[in-house]
């Protein structure tokens, strides 16, 4: 049910990153999602609204996503999860090719790694990770029902940039068509990037008005 789990979007950082603090209404147990810098937002923002850090997850590993890791672990003793085909040599190789452009402390290397299909449990309910290469090869996007965080692999009437380390135009798109325009229409999608004219939009608006896609 909806109202099992909450969604709070805060922008962070100097690319205007989406991060999410996502959970179990009841219990409060929060997943962090691409802290991409501002950890005293972060931090106030989880102590304002008395939340339960137990878990960081990137939804890929470039810096403006991963800036805010190394603090946040050390904050709140909390592991980081990423997909692993963004781990180690792909995660050190984002860390310097992008990491002085964004002004990001380098991330350590995740303590989880994500496949397809896996589920990342918050108390009672989870979210489950889809696995979508083409920005990067470990991107991932996060489904709960209602709910998807499409990190930079979808974003409002626009789609994610593979002219970087790793990425790949064909296997983006379709990552977009076989794995998240095959959810629920109503899906609400939570993009990485508040790139589009609205924070948020759905999975049946992204299949009809995305104009990158055909």
């Amino acid at each position: 049910m909806d109202s099992e789990i909450f969604v709070k979007q805060l922008v962070v950082g100097p690319l205007a990153v989406c991060c999410y603090l996502v959970g179990y209404s009841e219990t409060k147990e929060t997943a962090i999602i691409d802290p991409g810098g501002d950890e005293d937002l972060i931090i106030n923002t989880i102590k304002k609204m008395s939340l339960k850090p137990v878990i960081i997850i990137n939804t890929h590993a470039h810096p403006d996503h991963t800036a805010g890791n190394q603090t946040l672990k050390q904050v709140f003793n909390i592991p980081i999860a990423m997909h692993e085909s963004d781990a180690g040599s792909f995660l050190n190789q984002a860390n310097l090719f992008l990491g002085s452009i964004v002004g990001a402390l380098p991330t350590p290397q995740p303590d989880i790694l994500l496949k397809n299909g896996n589920n990342v449990v918050l108390g009672p309910i989870s979210l489950k990770v889809i696995h979508t290469p083409g920005h990067t090869p470990g991107s991932i996007c996060l489904y709960y029902p209602g709910h998807v965080f499409t990190g930079d692999t979808l974003f409002v009437k626009a789609v994610g940039r593979t002219d970087l380390p790793g990425g790949s135009w064909e296997t983006l798109i379709k990552s977009i068509k076989t794995r998240l325009f095959t959810l629920p229409e109503e899906t609400i999608v939570w993009p990485g990037h508040d790139y589009g004219e609205k924070p948020n939009s759905t999975i049946g608006e992204e299949k009809r008005f995305n104009p990158f896609i055909k």
